[in-house]
């Protein structure tokens, strides 16, 4: 129906979440009606992006530096990590400012019809990550804090998280956000107060 520049680029659009095959044709030709200086602009800011943007070697935060500013600010609690599923949900609970410890980004959650999730998180990582601080002081607490969504994959990646770093690190203490946030909603459309509180209000599991 378009010409081949344009079908390319409805098809690369459609990669996106949420982004259908209407909502990538408006794109288009969006851009196509708005000139050459708008994409410039789009353009340079996916270069950038892609030049700039590097991954925290520590929490797997998306930053211009490694590590990240988080992971490099002295006054933080390197021994307590609250783990998030993706970037977005470490700003929501960032701008709480109630948590003053490190975060653990794990880029997705587990899908208990696909075994090979568990290879697209970062869960091993953690893993690593909490094996290293306890063989460099075991006898000091440290605190991991599940703060996933409260969804059916949340869930599912929570409890098995809970289940292997009791296994294998049974000094570690591990809490969950308070029930302050309901079954099925995102962290990161969570208010300010409801997020501060479920986060004052962990659980330990």
């Amino acid at each position: 129906m378009y010409s081949p520049a344009i079908n390319k680029l409805i098809e690369e659009l459609r990669r996106l979440p949420t982004v259908g095959q209407h909502t990538a044709e408006r794109f288009v030709f969006h851009w196509l009606k708005s000139g050459k200086k708008e994409v410039g602009q789009l353009a340079l800011g996916l270069k950038n992006l892609m030049e700039k943007i590097k991954s925290c070697g520590q929490c797997w935060n998306f930053a211009e530096t490694n590590p990240c500013f988080i992971c490099a600010e002295k006054t933080r609690d390197q021994r307590m990590i609250c783990v998030v599923g993706n970037v977005p949900n470490l700003a929501a609970i960032e701008q709480t400012r109630q948590f003053r410890g490190v975060y653990h980004v794990l880029r997705g959650v587990l899908d208990a019809s696909e075994p090979e999730s568990l290879l697209e998180t970062k869960i091993p990582e953690l893993r690593a990550r909490v094996e290293k601080l306890v063989a460099a002081a075991p006898q000091q607490p440290l605190e991991i804090i599940l703060a996933l969504n409260p969804d059916m994959p949340g869930e599912t990646t929570m409890l098995y998280l809970e289940q292997q770093l009791k296994a294998q690190f049974p000094g570690c203490r591990i809490t969950r956000l308070a029930r302050g946030l309901p079954m099925g909603s995102d962290i990161s459309y969570a208010d300010e107060i409801t997020l501060g509180s479920a986060l004052k209000g962990r659980t330990e599991r």
